[in-house]
């Protein structure tokens, strides 16, 4: 099982953004559909899906927050005729009700790329990965330091490196004397793995009116109480932002510390059993496995 899942909160277009994403990205389909019945935000859909084989979770649960820039995902193309052809189809796709970033095109880091927010918000860089560089997975989560976190990348990856297993640093590149206004030395970019799984970071001292926020979350699974003690004492920063396993870092990402058995109960037929689960777990902060699972077997 995969152990960090992006996690997309949508106002009601859950279901609906799932299924164009399936229909969209190669090797990609949805997996599950829950309804979480009275939540304070009313019934909410939870659904799982997979964009070229990496799993993504999403939920309708009211319009609280916007996506923006701040975190997006990497699509990589290989440099076969197919799968540039492929990349045009999904631009084509992506772009139609949304908005271009970066326009479609040659870079000096990429043959093909662009970067597009969707007709949701939501934000993919699409490329060719360049001859000769270290192979990379079809996707990658993105996150963009701006404003008051500018000149912290290197920080935040660091940080995540000493904190998760299977880790490795990846590509480091740095800004140069004459980039203004990005200083000298902040990240560019660069890419790491943690839990197996690769990411990509990098500074903006330009003008961006965002931040990270909660509509993009990752939610990272754990197998014991002791897993989820552990990362929510590591990561949880902010003290108001904690309910529903949910915290964010001291960068303001947001993450969700989630016990790995969450998964099998939310699938299960029996809704009483489903809702018992709802009720226990809107009333915690950082999540406790055995209540949980007892409220779920009463």
């Amino acid at each position: 099982m995969q152990k960090i899942i992006p996690h997309l909160w949508f106002d009601k277009e859950a279901k609906e953004a799932a299924e164009f994403y399936s229909t969209t990205f190669p090797r990609s389909r949805v997996t599950s559909v829950t309804t979480l019945r009275d939540t304070p935000s009313g019934d909410c859909d939870v659904v799982s899906f997979e964009v070229w084989g990496h799993e993504f979770m999403t939920i309708s649960a009211g319009p609280l927050f916007k996506f923006n820039p701040s975190v997006s995902f990497i699509v990589n193309f290989d440099r076969s005729g197919e799968k540039d052809e492929r990349l045009d189809a999904v631009w084509e796709r992506l772009v139609e009700g949304g908005s271009v970033l970066m326009p479609l095109d040659r870079y000096p880091f990429s043959e093909r790329y662009g970067w597009v927010q969707d007709k949701y918000g939501v934000s993919w860089q699409l490329m060719l990965s360049n001859a000769g560089a270290e192979t990379r997975p079809s996707i990658m989560p993105f996150l963009l330091f701006v404003g008051e976190n500018c000149g912290r990348a290197e920080d935040a990856i660091n940080f995540y490196l000493s904190l998760f297993n299977d880790t490795k640093q990846g590509q480091v590149i740095r800004y140069g004397p004459n980039q203004c206004p990005d200083k000298e030395g902040t990240l560019m970019f660069s890419d790491f793995m943690i839990e197996n799984q690769w990411l990509a970071a990098m500074d903006s001292a330009h003008e961006h009116r965002f931040a990270f926020n909660e509509a993009i979350s990752l939610l990272v699974y754990c197998d014991t109480q002791e897993e989820i003690d552990y990362f929510w004492d590591k990561l949880s920063a902010v003290p108001e932002a904690e309910q529903c396993g949910w915290l964010k870092d001291r960068y303001g990402l947001s993450w969700q510390i989630t016990p790995s058995i969450m998964k099998s109960m939310m699938a299960s037929s029996d809704e009483k059993k489903r809702a018992r689960l709802t009720r226990a777990f809107l009333q915690m902060k950082k999540f406790d496995i055995k209540r949980l699972q007892d409220a779920f077997r009463a």
